[in-house]
């Protein structure tokens, strides 16, 4: 899980402890590259194809995707990254954190955005993120990639190219890393 949720998740701070694993790393790596082939197949290529990968659990998975996509098609996607903290309907809410930063060097205009994320929950993220984009220039088109929907929505967004469909109970947590994903609870300290 995206250390800024397992640090500031009410109740402030606590303890992510995990109950199951839902994936492996290996079928993580398997989910990766099945995203990678549909995002391919959808978008007839990568001509003008940008990944930007959402800080803090979306940036690594972006970058594995691209790497995929590297090796499958012999075509270097560029990848950014995006901190949509100032962009949230909670802003003040929860922190900044420094190191989340948003790193897009390219002019977004007439492009097709995939915006990658490690897990898709209410929605509220992603539509901080739609918002954040408009500064970069206006996209062609731009599509979800995440890891996890673990479902709950709150805004009328769905994804299009999913991992892993995980329906879970409001107060679970999820925990996408390199060694899997993990479901679990947030405990108090």
């Amino acid at each position: 899980m995206a250390e800024r949720e397992r640090s500031h998740t009410r109740p402030k701070g606590g303890v992510f402890v995990p109950h199951a694993q839902v994936l492996s790393s290996a079928d993580v790596a398997r989910a990766l590259t099945r995203m990678a082939h549909e995002i391919v197949e959808r978008n007839g290529g990568l001509d003008e194809v940008i990944l930007v990968g959402l800080q803090t659990g979306g940036v690594p998975l972006a970058d594995r995707i691209a790497g995929i996509l590297a090796q499958v098609e012999s075509v270097q996607v560029p990848v950014g990254t995006l901190d949509v903290a100032f962009y949230r309907d909670d802003i003040g809410l929860r922190p900044v954190l420094p190191e989340a930063a948003t790193d897009i060097t390219m002019d977004l205009t007439g492009q097709v955005v995939v915006l990658v994320d490690d897990v898709l929950f209410t929605g509220r993220t992603v539509r901080a993120a739609l918002n954040a984009l408009s500064d970069f220039g206006r996209a062609r088109a731009v599509q979800l990639a995440v890891m996890v929907d673990r479902g709950h929505r709150e805004l009328p967004i769905r994804p299009d190219f999913v991992g892993k469909n995980l329906p879970t109970r409001r107060e679970e947590m999820v925990d996408v890393s390199e060694e899997g994903v993990l479901i679990g609870m947030l405990e108090d300290r």
